[in-house]
């Protein structure tokens, strides 16, 4: 899960032009939004459609757990770790 933390960030940084960090910049237990890395509602928008779009996980804006998905980047990855197909590995 490593791995898809590091995606996650790299895509946060890809998505939202926030070329003044790296990965390491990104604690991945620390909140996506307020105090944390303080991103908005405009960010987040554009972020859940990223999400989309690279993993194929549909989230719902209306639903009150994507709150709690979008919380950081280590509850986004393990979101996307169950919404996604079973590897063969």
């Amino acid at each position: 899960m490593e791995e898809l933390s590091l995606e996650i960030k790299q895509m946060i940084i890809d998505t939202l032009n926030l070329e003044e960090l790296s990965v390491d910049d990104i604690d991945s237990s620390a909140p996506l939004f307020g105090d944390g890395l303080g991103l908005d509602s405009i960010d987040a928008l554009e972020l859940g459609l990223a999400v989309k779009n690279r993993y194929g996980v549909i989230l719902s804006a209306e639903s009150e757990e994507m709150r709690l998905h979008f919380y950081s980047v280590a509850s986004l990855a393990a979101f996307i770790q169950t919404q996604r197909p079973a590897s063969g590995a």
